[in-house]
Protein backbone atom coordinates (compact mmCIF):
# COMPACT_ATOMS: atom_id res chain seq x y z
CA UNK A 1 0.00 0.00 0.00
CA UNK A 2 1.24 3.33 -0.52
CA UNK A 3 3.02 5.60 2.54
CA UNK A 4 1.02 8.10 3.87
CA UNK A 5 2.56 11.51 3.32
CA UNK A 6 2.05 13.48 6.54
CA UNK A 7 3.24 17.18 6.81
CA UNK A 8 4.71 18.57 9.80
CA UNK A 9 4.43 22.50 10.58
CA UNK A 10 6.67 23.78 13.22
CA UNK A 11 9.01 26.91 13.45
CA UNK A 12 10.75 25.36 16.50
CA UNK A 13 13.68 22.99 14.89
CA UNK A 14 14.35 20.47 17.78
CA UNK A 15 10.65 19.93 18.07
CA UNK A 16 10.40 19.47 14.56
CA UNK A 17 13.25 17.11 14.08
CA UNK A 18 11.79 15.15 17.12
CA UNK A 19 8.71 14.79 15.77
CA UNK A 20 9.68 14.42 12.25
CA UNK A 21 11.79 11.38 12.97
CA UNK A 22 9.47 9.55 15.29
CA UNK A 23 6.95 9.80 12.08
CA UNK A 24 9.25 8.58 10.14
CA UNK A 25 10.19 5.85 12.10
CA UNK A 26 6.40 4.76 12.00
CA UNK A 27 6.67 4.48 8.35
CA UNK A 28 5.39 7.82 7.19
CA UNK A 29 6.30 10.37 4.36
CA UNK A 30 6.87 13.33 6.60
CA UNK A 31 7.32 16.86 4.78
CA UNK A 32 8.40 19.11 7.11
CA UNK A 33 7.51 23.08 6.63
CA UNK A 34 8.08 26.25 8.99
CA UNK A 35 5.34 29.01 8.23
CA UNK A 36 1.60 29.33 6.66
CA UNK A 37 3.09 30.43 3.64
CA UNK A 38 4.77 27.42 2.91
CA UNK A 39 1.72 25.48 4.59
CA UNK A 40 -0.14 26.90 1.81
CA UNK A 41 2.10 26.50 -1.19
CA UNK A 42 2.41 22.99 -0.23
CA UNK A 43 -1.71 22.14 -0.15
CA UNK A 44 -1.54 24.31 -3.25
CA UNK A 45 0.88 21.78 -5.48
CA UNK A 46 -0.17 18.83 -3.64
CA UNK A 47 -2.43 16.33 -1.53
CA UNK A 48 -0.90 15.11 1.86
CA UNK A 49 -2.68 12.49 3.56
CA UNK A 50 -2.58 14.35 7.43
CA UNK A 51 -1.65 17.59 8.58
CA UNK A 52 -0.07 18.39 12.05
CA UNK A 53 -0.13 22.17 12.63
CA UNK A 54 1.86 24.20 15.30
CA UNK A 55 -0.53 27.19 16.61
CA UNK A 56 2.08 30.17 16.48
CA UNK A 57 4.18 30.49 13.53
CA UNK A 58 6.07 33.24 12.28
CA UNK A 59 4.10 34.83 9.79
CA UNK A 60 0.96 34.08 11.51
CA UNK A 61 -1.64 31.55 13.45
CA UNK A 62 -2.85 28.71 12.28
CA UNK A 63 -5.91 29.52 12.67
CA UNK A 64 -6.15 31.76 10.21
CA UNK A 65 -5.01 29.33 7.07
CA UNK A 66 -7.36 26.77 8.83
CA UNK A 67 -10.84 27.81 6.84
CA UNK A 68 -8.31 27.89 3.47
CA UNK A 69 -7.45 24.39 4.04
CA UNK A 70 -10.02 22.44 4.73
CA UNK A 71 -11.30 24.41 1.68
CA UNK A 72 -9.23 22.66 -0.80
CA UNK A 73 -8.87 19.61 0.89
CA UNK A 74 -12.01 19.00 3.50
CA UNK A 75 -10.70 15.21 3.67
CA UNK A 76 -7.44 15.68 5.21
CA UNK A 77 -7.22 15.60 9.25
CA UNK A 78 -5.46 18.28 10.89
CA UNK A 79 -3.93 18.07 14.36
CA UNK A 80 -3.42 21.11 15.82
CA UNK A 81 -0.66 21.55 18.78
CA UNK A 82 -0.29 24.92 20.84
CA UNK A 83 1.71 25.60 24.21
CA UNK A 84 -1.46 27.62 25.77
CA UNK A 85 -4.38 25.51 25.35
CA UNK A 86 -7.70 27.50 26.53
CA UNK A 87 -10.89 25.95 26.17
CA UNK A 88 -12.09 29.17 24.11
CA UNK A 89 -8.78 28.40 22.08
CA UNK A 90 -9.93 24.69 21.92
CA UNK A 91 -13.72 25.46 20.61
CA UNK A 92 -12.49 28.08 18.01
CA UNK A 93 -10.11 25.87 15.96
CA UNK A 94 -12.56 22.91 16.17
CA UNK A 95 -14.72 25.71 14.73
CA UNK A 96 -12.30 26.76 11.77
CA UNK A 97 -11.97 23.22 10.53
CA UNK A 98 -9.39 21.19 12.90
CA UNK A 99 -10.11 17.63 13.61
CA UNK A 100 -8.16 17.41 17.07
CA UNK A 101 -6.95 20.02 19.43
CA UNK A 102 -3.56 19.34 21.70
CA UNK A 103 -2.17 21.50 24.70
CA UNK A 104 1.92 20.99 24.57
CA UNK A 105 3.68 19.01 25.89
CA UNK A 106 2.09 15.77 24.58
CA UNK A 107 3.59 12.38 24.13
CA UNK A 108 4.58 11.32 20.47
CA UNK A 109 2.80 7.85 20.93
CA UNK A 110 -0.63 10.19 21.47
CA UNK A 111 -0.08 11.85 18.69
CA UNK A 112 0.23 8.62 16.73
CA UNK A 113 -3.01 7.26 18.28
CA UNK A 114 -4.02 9.80 16.79
CA UNK A 115 -3.03 10.16 13.72
CA UNK A 116 -3.78 6.14 13.19
CA UNK A 117 -7.13 6.79 13.70
CA UNK A 118 -7.94 9.81 11.50
CA UNK A 119 -6.34 7.78 8.94
CA UNK A 120 -8.34 4.96 9.61
CA UNK A 121 -11.30 7.38 9.77
CA UNK A 122 -10.29 8.41 6.06
CA UNK A 123 -9.91 5.11 4.48
CA UNK A 124 -13.73 4.43 6.13
CA UNK A 125 -15.12 7.52 4.19
CA UNK A 126 -13.59 6.62 0.58
CA UNK A 127 -15.35 3.59 1.29
CA UNK A 128 -18.30 4.54 1.97
CA UNK A 129 -18.09 6.93 -1.37
CA UNK A 130 -17.41 3.43 -3.23
CA UNK A 131 -20.53 1.98 -1.58
CA UNK A 132 -23.26 3.21 -3.82
CA UNK A 133 -21.24 1.08 -6.52
CA UNK A 134 -20.65 -2.30 -4.99
CA UNK A 135 -24.49 -2.20 -3.50
CA UNK A 136 -26.77 -4.87 -4.71
CA UNK A 137 -23.93 -6.55 -6.50
CA UNK A 138 -24.11 -10.63 -6.40
CA UNK A 139 -20.85 -12.03 -5.96
CA UNK A 140 -21.53 -14.86 -9.19
CA UNK A 141 -19.21 -17.73 -9.31
CA UNK A 142 -17.43 -17.20 -13.01
CA UNK A 143 -16.20 -20.97 -13.13
CA UNK A 144 -20.04 -22.44 -12.83
CA UNK A 145 -19.57 -25.67 -15.03
CA UNK A 146 -17.00 -28.73 -15.49
CA UNK A 147 -15.95 -28.31 -19.08
CA UNK A 148 -12.20 -28.46 -19.68
CA UNK A 149 -12.37 -24.51 -21.04
CA UNK A 150 -13.16 -23.05 -17.25
CA UNK A 151 -11.33 -25.47 -15.48
CA UNK A 152 -8.13 -24.00 -17.24
CA UNK A 153 -9.54 -20.71 -16.52
CA UNK A 154 -10.26 -21.17 -13.22
CA UNK A 155 -6.80 -22.73 -12.38
CA UNK A 156 -4.99 -20.13 -14.45
CA UNK A 157 -7.07 -17.46 -11.88
CA UNK A 158 -5.45 -19.58 -8.74
CA UNK A 159 -2.22 -19.31 -10.08
CA UNK A 160 -2.16 -15.12 -10.03
CA UNK A 161 -5.04 -14.84 -7.18
CA UNK A 162 -2.21 -13.19 -4.67
CA UNK A 163 -0.81 -11.56 -7.12
CA UNK A 164 -1.28 -7.46 -7.97
CA UNK A 165 -0.03 -7.13 -11.11
CA UNK A 166 -2.60 -5.23 -14.25
CA UNK A 167 -4.24 -7.91 -15.82
CA UNK A 168 -6.36 -7.92 -19.27
CA UNK A 169 -9.46 -10.30 -19.50
CA UNK A 170 -10.40 -11.16 -23.03
CA UNK A 171 -13.54 -12.56 -24.66
CA UNK A 172 -16.65 -11.95 -26.57
CA UNK A 173 -19.74 -9.40 -25.24
CA UNK A 174 -21.50 -11.58 -22.70
CA UNK A 175 -18.99 -14.02 -21.78
CA UNK A 176 -18.76 -12.51 -18.23
CA UNK A 177 -15.51 -10.82 -17.98
CA UNK A 178 -17.07 -8.16 -15.71
CA UNK A 179 -18.38 -11.07 -13.00
CA UNK A 180 -14.67 -12.69 -13.47
CA UNK A 181 -13.21 -8.91 -12.50
CA UNK A 182 -15.42 -8.52 -9.51
CA UNK A 183 -14.48 -12.52 -8.38
CA UNK A 184 -10.94 -11.49 -8.60
CA UNK A 185 -11.11 -8.72 -6.57
CA UNK A 186 -13.35 -9.99 -3.97
CA UNK A 187 -10.39 -13.14 -3.55
CA UNK A 188 -7.52 -10.40 -3.49
CA UNK A 189 -5.28 -9.09 -1.25
CA UNK A 190 -6.99 -5.97 -1.79
CA UNK A 191 -10.58 -7.36 -0.86
CA UNK A 192 -11.87 -4.75 1.62
CA UNK A 193 -10.96 -2.00 -0.23
CA UNK A 194 -13.32 -0.31 -2.84
CA UNK A 195 -14.04 -1.99 -6.22
CA UNK A 196 -15.01 0.65 -9.27
CA UNK A 197 -16.08 -0.09 -12.43
CA UNK A 198 -16.51 2.03 -15.73
CA UNK A 199 -17.42 1.04 -19.50
CA UNK A 200 -14.75 3.07 -21.72
CA UNK A 201 -16.93 2.35 -24.34
CA UNK A 202 -19.91 4.68 -23.22
CA UNK A 203 -18.21 8.32 -23.13
CA UNK A 204 -16.12 10.62 -25.01
CA UNK A 205 -12.97 11.48 -24.31
CA UNK A 206 -13.44 14.65 -22.40
CA UNK A 207 -16.31 12.89 -20.66
CA UNK A 208 -13.78 10.06 -19.76
CA UNK A 209 -11.14 12.15 -18.54
CA UNK A 210 -13.22 13.90 -15.70
CA UNK A 211 -15.21 10.29 -14.61
CA UNK A 212 -11.56 8.40 -14.11
CA UNK A 213 -9.34 11.53 -13.12
CA UNK A 214 -12.38 14.00 -11.49
CA UNK A 215 -11.84 17.65 -11.69
CA UNK A 216 -12.05 20.79 -9.53
CA UNK A 217 -14.50 23.48 -9.55
CA UNK A 218 -14.07 26.14 -12.61
CA UNK A 219 -11.87 23.34 -14.73
CA UNK A 220 -13.80 23.87 -17.56
CA UNK A 221 -17.62 25.30 -18.55
CA UNK A 222 -19.88 23.68 -16.75
CA UNK A 223 -17.86 22.49 -13.77
CA UNK A 224 -19.38 24.04 -11.05
CA UNK A 225 -18.15 22.08 -8.09
CA UNK A 226 -15.08 19.51 -7.35
CA UNK A 227 -15.77 16.10 -8.93
CA UNK A 228 -13.73 13.61 -7.11
CA UNK A 229 -12.66 10.76 -10.15
CA UNK A 230 -13.36 7.03 -10.44
CA UNK A 231 -9.61 6.35 -10.00
CA UNK A 232 -9.58 8.14 -6.81
CA UNK A 233 -12.37 6.51 -5.24
CA UNK A 234 -10.45 2.96 -6.07
CA UNK A 235 -7.93 4.23 -3.43
CA UNK A 236 -6.19 1.07 -1.93
CA UNK A 237 -8.56 -0.95 -4.45
CA UNK A 238 -9.16 -2.28 -7.82
CA UNK A 239 -10.35 -0.31 -10.72
CA UNK A 240 -11.96 -2.55 -13.47
CA UNK A 241 -12.15 -0.53 -16.86
CA UNK A 242 -14.52 -2.36 -19.19
CA UNK A 243 -13.98 -2.20 -22.64
CA UNK A 244 -10.55 -0.47 -22.77
CA UNK A 245 -10.04 -1.20 -26.43
CA UNK A 246 -12.20 1.95 -27.09
CA UNK A 247 -10.70 4.25 -24.62
CA UNK A 248 -9.59 7.86 -26.69
CA UNK A 249 -6.15 7.68 -27.88
CA UNK A 250 -5.53 10.91 -26.56
CA UNK A 251 -6.99 9.67 -23.04
CA UNK A 252 -4.94 5.96 -22.91
CA UNK A 253 -1.17 8.32 -21.98
CA UNK A 254 -2.68 9.60 -19.03
CA UNK A 255 -3.73 6.29 -17.97
CA UNK A 256 -0.43 4.85 -18.71
CA UNK A 257 1.67 7.32 -16.99
CA UNK A 258 -0.78 6.83 -13.59
CA UNK A 259 0.00 3.47 -13.61
CA UNK A 260 3.94 3.76 -14.30
CA UNK A 261 4.24 6.45 -11.50
CA UNK A 262 1.44 6.27 -9.64
CA UNK A 263 0.46 9.92 -9.50
CA UNK A 264 -2.49 11.52 -11.16
CA UNK A 265 -4.18 15.13 -11.43
CA UNK A 266 -7.42 16.30 -11.16
CA UNK A 267 -8.49 18.36 -14.30
CA UNK A 268 -8.13 21.81 -13.57
CA UNK A 269 -5.80 21.27 -10.46
CA UNK A 270 -1.90 21.44 -10.02
CA UNK A 271 -1.29 18.89 -7.26
CA UNK A 272 -0.53 15.45 -8.18
CA UNK A 273 -1.51 12.68 -5.67
CA UNK A 274 -0.41 9.47 -4.82
CA UNK A 275 -2.82 6.81 -6.22
CA UNK A 276 -2.53 2.63 -5.32
CA UNK A 277 -4.98 0.76 -7.00
CA UNK A 278 -4.70 -2.52 -8.99
CA UNK A 279 -5.75 -2.11 -12.76
CA UNK A 280 -8.34 -4.85 -14.16
CA UNK A 281 -8.93 -4.21 -17.91
CA UNK A 282 -11.17 -5.91 -20.42
CA UNK A 283 -12.36 -5.75 -24.26
CA UNK A 284 -13.85 -8.04 -26.40
CA UNK A 285 -11.68 -6.85 -29.06
CA UNK A 286 -7.97 -8.04 -30.13
CA UNK A 287 -6.11 -5.11 -29.32
CA UNK A 288 -3.41 -6.62 -30.40
CA UNK A 289 -4.73 -5.70 -33.79
CA UNK A 290 -6.18 -2.50 -32.78
CA UNK A 291 -2.20 -1.87 -31.62
CA UNK A 292 -1.13 -2.18 -35.52
CA UNK A 293 -4.22 -0.02 -36.73
CA UNK A 294 -2.75 2.81 -34.51
CA UNK A 295 -5.96 3.04 -32.62
CA UNK A 296 -4.41 1.89 -29.20
CA UNK A 297 -0.56 2.69 -28.10
CA UNK A 298 1.58 -0.43 -27.97
CA UNK A 299 3.32 0.66 -24.56
CA UNK A 300 0.10 0.70 -22.49
CA UNK A 301 -0.98 -2.45 -24.42
CA UNK A 302 2.28 -3.81 -22.80
CA UNK A 303 1.60 -2.45 -19.63
CA UNK A 304 -2.26 -3.66 -19.06
CA UNK A 305 -1.36 -7.26 -20.58
CA UNK A 306 1.06 -8.46 -18.19
CA UNK A 307 -1.33 -11.18 -17.37
CA UNK A 308 -3.82 -12.30 -20.18
CA UNK A 309 -7.20 -14.29 -18.98
CA UNK A 310 -9.58 -15.13 -21.94
CA UNK A 311 -13.12 -16.21 -21.00
CA UNK A 312 -14.75 -19.49 -23.12
CA UNK A 313 -17.77 -18.39 -24.97
CA UNK A 314 -20.66 -20.22 -24.41
CA UNK A 315 -19.83 -22.09 -27.79
CA UNK A 316 -16.71 -23.99 -26.33
CA UNK A 317 -18.25 -24.92 -23.16
CA UNK A 318 -21.37 -26.51 -24.24
CA UNK A 319 -21.61 -28.77 -21.55
CA UNK A 320 -22.23 -26.33 -18.81
CA UNK A 321 -25.15 -24.78 -20.26
CA UNK A 322 -27.54 -26.65 -18.34
CA UNK A 323 -25.76 -25.62 -15.21
CA UNK A 324 -25.36 -22.18 -15.63
CA UNK A 325 -29.41 -22.03 -16.84
CA UNK A 326 -30.47 -24.28 -13.50
CA UNK A 327 -28.83 -21.35 -11.48
CA UNK A 328 -29.77 -18.55 -13.35
CA UNK A 329 -33.33 -19.75 -13.37
CA UNK A 330 -33.31 -20.83 -9.38
CA UNK A 331 -31.70 -17.10 -8.81
CA UNK A 332 -34.78 -15.41 -10.80
CA UNK A 333 -37.55 -17.75 -9.45
CA UNK A 334 -36.75 -17.05 -5.96
CA UNK A 335 -36.66 -13.69 -6.45
CA UNK A 336 -39.79 -13.11 -7.88
CA UNK A 337 -41.48 -15.44 -4.82
CA UNK A 338 -42.01 -18.86 -6.79
CA UNK A 339 -39.57 -21.14 -5.68
CA UNK A 340 -41.95 -23.76 -6.96
CA UNK A 341 -40.96 -23.23 -10.56
CA UNK A 342 -38.75 -25.81 -12.72
CA UNK A 343 -37.58 -26.31 -15.95
CA UNK A 344 -38.79 -29.42 -17.94
CA UNK A 345 -36.06 -31.80 -19.37
CA UNK A 346 -37.21 -30.85 -23.14
CA UNK A 347 -36.23 -27.60 -22.32
CA UNK A 348 -32.75 -28.63 -20.44
CA UNK A 349 -32.33 -30.20 -24.26
CA UNK A 350 -33.36 -27.19 -26.32
CA UNK A 351 -30.63 -25.30 -24.29
CA UNK A 352 -27.86 -26.75 -24.49
CA UNK A 353 -28.09 -27.11 -27.96
CA UNK A 354 -28.92 -23.51 -28.77
CA UNK A 355 -25.90 -21.51 -29.61
CA UNK A 356 -26.07 -18.45 -27.73
CA UNK A 357 -24.90 -15.35 -29.59
CA UNK A 358 -25.30 -13.43 -26.46
CA UNK A 359 -23.17 -15.95 -24.51
CA UNK A 360 -23.73 -16.23 -20.20
CA UNK A 361 -25.55 -12.67 -20.40
CA UNK A 362 -28.17 -13.91 -23.01
CA UNK A 363 -28.74 -17.44 -20.98
CA UNK A 364 -29.33 -15.42 -17.75
CA UNK A 365 -31.78 -12.93 -19.27
CA UNK A 366 -33.58 -15.82 -20.93
CA UNK A 367 -34.06 -17.66 -17.76
CA UNK A 368 -34.94 -14.47 -16.36
CA UNK A 369 -37.82 -14.10 -18.28
CA UNK A 370 -39.15 -17.65 -18.70
CA UNK A 371 -39.63 -17.54 -14.79
CA UNK A 372 -41.24 -14.18 -15.18
CA UNK A 373 -43.74 -15.58 -18.14
CA UNK A 374 -44.39 -19.16 -17.32
CA UNK A 375 -47.59 -19.60 -16.66
CA UNK A 376 -47.63 -22.61 -14.44
CA UNK A 377 -45.37 -24.65 -12.33
CA UNK A 378 -42.96 -25.94 -15.41
CA UNK A 379 -41.27 -23.39 -17.45
CA UNK A 380 -41.63 -24.30 -20.90
CA UNK A 381 -40.06 -23.86 -24.69
CA UNK A 382 -42.23 -20.89 -25.58
CA UNK A 383 -42.16 -19.09 -22.39
CA UNK A 384 -38.05 -18.15 -23.41
CA UNK A 385 -39.09 -16.47 -26.47
CA UNK A 386 -35.95 -17.52 -28.15
CA UNK A 387 -35.67 -18.83 -32.32
CA UNK A 388 -34.48 -22.52 -32.12
CA UNK A 389 -33.48 -23.56 -35.81
CA UNK A 390 -34.46 -20.77 -37.04
CA UNK A 391 -38.04 -20.37 -35.86
CA UNK A 392 -39.98 -19.23 -33.30
CA UNK A 393 -41.59 -21.66 -30.74
CA UNK A 394 -45.01 -21.00 -30.55
CA UNK A 395 -47.30 -22.70 -27.38
CA UNK A 396 -48.01 -26.12 -27.96
CA UNK A 397 -45.33 -26.99 -30.22
CA UNK A 398 -42.88 -28.26 -28.10
CA UNK A 399 -45.01 -30.83 -27.11
CA UNK A 400 -45.97 -32.13 -30.86
CA UNK A 401 -49.25 -30.09 -31.77
CA UNK A 402 -49.96 -26.51 -32.78
CA UNK A 403 -48.66 -24.78 -36.03
CA UNK A 404 -45.05 -23.06 -36.03
CA UNK A 405 -45.12 -19.12 -36.67
CA UNK A 406 -42.43 -16.39 -37.93
CA UNK A 407 -41.63 -13.78 -35.75
CA UNK A 408 -43.83 -11.28 -37.18
CA UNK A 409 -46.69 -13.52 -36.51
CA UNK A 410 -46.10 -14.15 -33.52
CA UNK A 411 -45.70 -10.33 -32.52
CA UNK A 412 -49.04 -10.11 -34.57
CA UNK A 413 -50.82 -12.79 -32.42
CA UNK A 414 -49.12 -11.08 -28.81
CA UNK A 415 -50.18 -7.46 -30.05
CA UNK A 416 -53.64 -8.47 -30.70
CA UNK A 417 -54.26 -10.78 -27.41
CA UNK A 418 -52.59 -7.38 -25.24
CA UNK A 419 -54.89 -5.16 -27.27
CA UNK A 420 -57.87 -7.33 -26.23
CA UNK A 421 -57.02 -7.63 -22.89
CA UNK A 422 -57.02 -4.27 -22.82
CA UNK A 423 -60.31 -4.10 -24.19
CA UNK A 424 -58.85 -1.77 -27.32
CA UNK A 425 -57.07 0.56 -24.69
CA UNK A 426 -53.74 1.55 -26.73
CA UNK A 427 -52.06 3.41 -23.95
CA UNK A 428 -52.57 0.46 -21.31
CA UNK A 429 -51.58 -1.90 -24.09
CA UNK A 430 -48.61 -0.12 -25.11
CA UNK A 431 -47.62 -0.34 -21.81
CA UNK A 432 -48.05 -4.01 -21.24
CA UNK A 433 -46.13 -4.49 -23.98
CA UNK A 434 -43.20 -2.28 -23.14
CA UNK A 435 -43.21 -0.27 -25.76
CA UNK A 436 -44.08 3.37 -26.88
CA UNK A 437 -47.78 4.53 -27.81
CA UNK A 438 -46.30 5.80 -31.39
CA UNK A 439 -44.86 2.40 -32.01
CA UNK A 440 -47.88 0.51 -31.25
CA UNK A 441 -49.87 2.48 -33.57
CA UNK A 442 -47.41 2.04 -36.45
CA UNK A 443 -47.58 -2.06 -35.84
CA UNK A 444 -51.32 -2.30 -35.48
CA UNK A 445 -51.26 -0.06 -39.00
CA UNK A 446 -48.40 -2.44 -40.62
CA UNK A 447 -50.41 -5.65 -39.21
CA UNK A 448 -53.96 -3.96 -40.26
CA UNK A 449 -55.82 -4.67 -36.68
CA UNK A 450 -58.88 -3.08 -35.95
CA UNK A 451 -58.85 -2.55 -32.39
CA UNK A 452 -60.39 1.00 -32.10
CA UNK A 453 -64.00 -0.33 -33.35
CA UNK A 454 -64.18 -4.02 -32.05
CA UNK A 455 -61.68 -3.76 -29.10
CA UNK A 456 -61.53 -7.71 -28.66
CA UNK A 457 -63.40 -8.69 -32.04
CA UNK A 458 -60.19 -9.51 -33.78
CA UNK A 459 -58.60 -11.60 -30.99
CA UNK A 460 -59.84 -14.30 -31.77
CA UNK A 461 -56.64 -14.80 -34.54
CA UNK A 462 -54.83 -18.26 -34.46
CA UNK A 463 -52.81 -18.60 -31.31
CA UNK A 464 -55.35 -16.70 -29.30
CA UNK A 465 -55.43 -17.88 -25.27
CA UNK A 466 -58.37 -17.88 -22.71
CA UNK A 467 -56.05 -15.83 -20.24
CA UNK A 468 -53.15 -13.99 -21.96
CA UNK A 469 -49.55 -13.95 -19.51
CA UNK A 470 -48.30 -11.18 -17.92
CA UNK A 471 -46.20 -8.85 -19.54
CA UNK A 472 -42.85 -8.18 -19.30
CA UNK A 473 -40.91 -5.87 -20.69
CA UNK A 474 -38.15 -7.63 -20.79
CA UNK A 475 -35.27 -6.54 -24.12
CA UNK A 476 -34.26 -9.27 -26.22
CA UNK A 477 -30.69 -8.29 -26.70
CA UNK A 478 -28.32 -8.17 -23.89
CA UNK A 479 -27.52 -4.81 -22.51
CA UNK A 480 -23.84 -3.50 -21.90
CA UNK A 481 -22.53 -2.39 -18.35
CA UNK A 482 -23.32 1.07 -17.35
CA UNK A 483 -21.18 3.13 -16.13
CA UNK A 484 -21.99 3.25 -13.70
CA UNK A 485 -22.48 6.73 -11.33
CA UNK A 486 -20.50 7.91 -7.95
CA UNK A 487 -22.84 10.18 -5.73
CA UNK A 488 -20.32 13.43 -4.36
Amino acid sequence: MATKRIVVAEDDAAVSYTLSRYLRSLQYDVVEVASCHGIKELFRTSCPDAAILDYSLPDGNALEILPLLKQSHPSVPIILLTGNGTIELAVQAIKEGADQFLTKPVQLSAIAVLLDRMLQNQRVQQKQMAQKIREGRELTNPFLGNSPAIRELQEQVERIQRSQCPLLITGETGTGKGVLARWIHAHSLRAEEPFVDLNCAGFGRELLETELFGHEAGAFTGAVQRKVGLLEVAQGGTAFLDEIGDMDIQVQPKLLKILEERRFRRLGDVRERQLDIRLIAASHQDLGQLVQEKKFRSDLYFRVSTVVLRMPSLRERMEDIPVLARFFFRRAALEIGRPNLKLTAPLEEKLAGYRWPGNVRELKNAMERAALLATGDAVRIHDLHLEFDGRAVQPGAEEGGGELHTLSEMEDIHIRRMLAAEKGNIARAAVRLGIARSSLYNKIKVYGIDCLNRPTGDATRAGQVSSPPPAVNAPSSPQGHTPATVLQ
